[in-house]
């Protein structure tokens, strides 16, 4: 069990999705898995002058929660063999919610597969770990 545990944790990071528009972060909460928006590359709203917000998000209530810091992934499982499912992923860019698995192609790739109902109706996105880089002297 314990080296599921490690397996697992490889999500643990932060990545960027093939658009480049966000950073999120993968962390480990109560043995599920949850990313959240930790970087936009265009934070500020250019008709509000304000810190963008879930603006298209369908429940009003939650139009005004700022982008950066929002949970996009929720409530991954690993599932063993590089897969995390049971989970789902927000695009705040049309305010939906789909099912997603994650697939780990290896230790700095994700493929991201977002769907509604059967996986063959979705779509796949690649993401890249952010990877830290020593500063040169």
């Amino acid at each position: 069990m314990i080296g599921e545990t490690e397996e697992g944790d490889k999500l643990i990071g932060v990545w960027e999705p093939s658009n480049k528009k966000i950073y999120l972060k993968i962390d480990k909460i109560s043995g599920k898995y949850y990313g959240k928006i930790v970087w936009l590359r265009e934070p500020i709203d250019p008709v509000t002058g304000k810190p963008k917000t879930d603006k298209n998000n369908p429940d009003e209530s939650l139009k005004d929660v700022p982008l950066k810091g929002f949970r996009m992934l929720k409530d991954f499982v690993y599932k063993g063999d590089g897969e995390w499912a049971d989970g789902t992923i927000y695009d705040p860019q049309n305010g939906s919610t789909y099912n997603c698995v994650i697939k780990l192609r290896d230790d700095n790739t994700l493929d991201i597969r977002g769907y509604i109902g059967l996986k063959t109706f979705g779509r796949t996105d690649v993401w890249k770990r952010l990877v830290n880089k020593k500063k040169k002297k």
